[in-house]
Order: C-alpha cells, then sequence, then structure tokens
C-alpha cells in the first residue's frame, strides 16, 4: 500500500531528485519527462559515433546535494574533484599561469591566487584582495543585496575596470552566466562565500569524465525503476488542473491522456511552468513568469592532433571565456576536441557558425600556439538560448518557494528560492525540498497540513 499518488514533471536532476526522494517516502511516483532522456539540460545528444554534452557543465566540491545524487545514482566514480582548486589561465601568445588555492586557513588560502594573478599589477592585485575580505563580509541572505548591482559595488569600492575584466567578471560569468552589470551583489556573495572564501576546499573544481548522458541519463532511469518510480519518456504535460480532491495532469502522448494524483511536482523550466499551470491562475506566477532567461553557445572543435595538455582552462583578452579538452569523455581515440563554453552568449545565440568558426579558429591559435600545425576534422555550434535564469538586480522577489497556494502542487527547479544560483546544486536540493513538503503534508491532514 502506498502513501499516495506523486506525478514529477520533468526529468532533469531536479525531477529526478524528486521522485527518488518521494519513492524513498513511500510515494506512488511517475516521472514524465518530453524529452527522450533524462537530465533536462546537463544531457547528452549523439552525433555520429560520439555522445555531445548539451553544454560544459562542472561543480565544486561544495555541492553536497548534487555530489549525494551522482552517488545515489552510482556514478560519482564517472566524475573527478581536483584535490585542490586549481585554474589554468590562457592569454594570447601562449601565455599562461594558474590561479591556485594555498593550505592556509579560509580566506587565507587565496592568497595564491589573488596574489599570483600575472594580469593584473601589484596594485590591482592588494586591491582585489581587500575586495575578497569585503566579500566575506556580505550576508547572501540580506535583502538590500539584493537589490544592488555587482559591478555597482565594484564601482564604488574603485575597482579597476581591468581587475572586474580578468578576475571578478571571468568567475562571475562562468558562475551565473551574466555578466557583473547583469548580476545582483547577494547572488555574487553566495558564489564567492560559498565558493571560494568560506572554507578552504569548498571551490575544488569537479569535472565529468564521461558524457552527462552516462551520468544523469540512464543511471536515473535506472535508479528510478530500482526504487519503484515509473519512467515515461516522450511524456509532454500540457497542464495541470484541480479536480475534487486531486490534481489532474493532462499528458500529451499519441493522444491525450489525464493522470490524477495526490500530489504534483512541477520540475521544468519557468517559462514552461508558467504555460503548463495557466489553468490554475495561480496569482504567484505572475511574478516568477517574469525572470528572464540567459543563453550559453558552445563551440565545439575537432583537431587531428593535440593542441594542448590542459584539461581546461579560462581565457583573458579574447573571445574564449572557457575551454575544455573533451577527448576522452566523448570516446574520441584521434586527434584532440576541445569544447569553447561561452556563458551570457548574447551575441553569439544567432551567429551563423560560418560566422563562428571564423571568429574561435584564430582566437584558439593565439591561445594554443600548436593548433596552428593542426587540421579542423569537426566544428560545430551547440546553444541553449535559456540556460539558465538571469540573475539580476531584483530577483530573488521573482524566486517562487517551493509551495505554492494549490495544496498538493510543489515547485522544483534551480529558478526556484533555493537560496542558490541557477546550479546543478540548487536544482538538486530543489527537488529534495519540493519532496520534503509533499511528505510533511501528507503525514496529518493533507489540506490542513498544506495550510
Amino acid at each position: 500500500m502506498t502513501r499516495g499518488r506523486v506525478v514529477v514533471i520533468g526529468g532533469g536532476v531536479a525531477g529526478t531528485a524528486a521522485a527518488l526522494h518521494c519513492c524513498d517516502a513511500g510515494f506512488e511516483v511517475t516521472v514524465l519527462e518530453a524529452r527522450p532522456r533524462l537530465g533536462g539540460v546537463a544531457g547528452s545528444f549523439r552525433r555520429g559515433e560520439r555522445m555531445i554534452d548539451t553544454g560544459q557543465h562542472v561543480f565544486l566540491r561544495c555541492y553536497s546535494s548534487y555530489a549525494a545524487l551522482l552517488r545515489r545514482l552510482g556514478v560519482f566514480d564517472s566524475v573527478r574533484i581536483q584535490p585542490r582548486f586549481r585554474v589554468p589561465v590562457v592569454a594570447p601568445g601562449g601565455r599562461g599561469w594558474l590561479l591556485r588555492r594555498g593550505r592556509l586557513p579560509a580566506p587565507a588560502h587565496l592568497l595564491p591566487a589573488l596574489l599570483g594573478h600575472r594580469a593584473l599589477t601589484w596594485r590591482q592585485r592588494s586591491a582585489a584582495l581587500r575586495t575578497a575580505l569585503a566579500l566575506r563580509r556580505l550576508d547572501p541572505h540580506d535583502p538590500a543585496l539584493d537589490e544592488i548591482g555587482f559591478a555597482e559595488w565594484l564601482r564604488a569600492r574603485r575597482e579597476p575596470e581591468r581587475t572586474v575584466q580578468v578576475l571578478w567578471g571571468m568567475l562571475i560569468v562562468a558562475a551565473l552566466n551574466a555578466e557583473p552589470r547583469q548580476v545582483s551583489l547577494a547572488m555574487a556573495v553566495k558564489v564567492f562565500r560559498t565558493g571560494v572564501l568560506d572554507t578552504v576546499t569548498g571551490g575544488d573544481i569537479g569535472i565529468p569524465q564521461r558524457p552527462l548522458g552516462e551520468l544523469h541519463d540512464f543511471p536515473a532511469r535506472r535508479a528510478l525503476a530500482a526504487a519503484g518510480a515509473t519512467v515515461r519518456l516522450r511524456a509532454k504535460a500540457l497542464s495541470v488542473q484541480q479536480a475534487d480532491q486531486s490534481l489532474r495532469v493532462t499528458v500529451g502522448t499519441r493522444g491525450e491522456e489525464e493522470l490524477d494524483a495526490d500530489a504534483v511536482v512541477v520540475a521544468v523550466p519557468h517559462a514552461a511552468a508558467a504555460k503548463l499551470l495557466d489553468p490554475l491562475a495561480l496569482p504567484e506566477a505572475d511574478r516568477w513568469s517574469r525572470l528572464s532567461s540567459a543563453p550559453i553557445v558552445n563551440v565545439h572543435v575537432h583537431y587531428d592532433r593535440p593542441v594542448t595538455d590542459l584539461e581546461f582552462a579560462a581565457a583573458i583578452d579574447s573571445p574564449v571565456q572557457w575551454v575544455f579538452d573533451r577527448t576522452a569523455a566523448a570516446g574520441i581515440d584521434q586527434g584532440q576536441y576541445l569544447v569553447v563554453s561561452l556563458s551570457a552568449a548574447h551575441e553569439y545565440l544567432t551567429a551563423r557558425t560560418k560566422d563562428l568558426r571564423e571568429r574561435f579558429l584564430p582566437a584558439l591559435r593565439d591561445l594554443f600556439p600548436r593548433a596552428h600545425r593542426a587540421e579542423v576534422l569537426d566544428f560545430f555550434v551547440t546553444r541553449e538560448p535559456a540556460a539558465t535564469f538571469l540573475p539580476k538586480p531584483g530577483v530573488r522577489a521573482l524566486r517562487p518557494e517551493t509551495r505554492t497556494g494549490v495544496p498538493g502542487l510543489v515547485l522544483a527547479g534551480a529558478w526556484t528560492d533555493t537560496g542558490w544560483p541557477d546550479t546543478l546544486e540548487g536544482a538538486v536540493s530543489s527537488g529534495h525540498r519540493a519532496a520534503e513538503i509533499v511528505d510533511l503534508a501528507t503525514s496529518t491532514d493533507y489540506r490542513v497540513a498544506w495550510r
């Protein structure tokens, strides 16, 4: 006998986490996913004989909920976490150096990274150190900080534009998919404090060693089946409506069908959630439907020979932002396969592949001189128009709570008010929170508990 029926709409990491948690709590769970795979934006697709990731996702050691999910899926050994934070930085002309942490207690562990930043003068490095200490004194939960722009705050501290560009901007664009001028101070503080300032090890970077589909798709299907959940792929939820004492989900497959549930977890992006829940006329939906989206564009280059020995690197003074060597992960045994990850990529979203080729192949040759002698075997571009929400000033007021005003209806996803930016950790945390609310609400009188 089960405690009730739960439908989870969306099979990304938030939906997977919610579904597993609900199964553990004794619910009968059905997962509906419109795609032919699980994993959401953190997935893969096939190009010829290769599995290509939809985007380059990395995580930090402080992502404890995400790490626990990977362990639950049995794939934690398929990621590698650095022993110590270490980011190679490359610049045109083949120049490069390392940003790395030391072994001193936080925040002194960052002294090697800040004082060793060769693109800055000693005066700029010293000022950046003072800014880091000022960030550590700020509370990311302070509502006032969410109304202030990060770039505005940096200007008030008289940080030089060069420092903003090659230090704060380099890190914040990758972490939040937005330029410093588009980021609320609260979100920036969360990134820097939780990621690199509060603990010595929190910012150590984890990198998948296999395609994301082999982390989030097939293992999630196995884990959900083992937990007793029903997973339905290519099953698009069309609407959610109230029906007597339950909720009714209309699903479009070969023909429309209806599923009744005691609780529904909506774990799809905010724009899709707004459309899906339109029949319920949720008063709070008008607020979170105003969240903006930000794109990520990935430039994929397969060379006939290795052009760099780096697993990944950040680039400065170049259109390249971050570049990853995905040769082994994609199962390629000839040459080298690099992926250039471009965050806040509004200017590249509609650019022709030909134009991006003409821009980024010379840029890669500037960064990696060995690329001058390499032949390009393949070049293609993948685009994620709505990869994340835009963490602009005032964004916290737009992000919804997990619980809605409709009994049994909960929201999950990195866009909900998790306290985290739009990250894998925020997504998984939101899934657990959604399941906890379903669990608590059904522990006593359902309708009374919901109020």
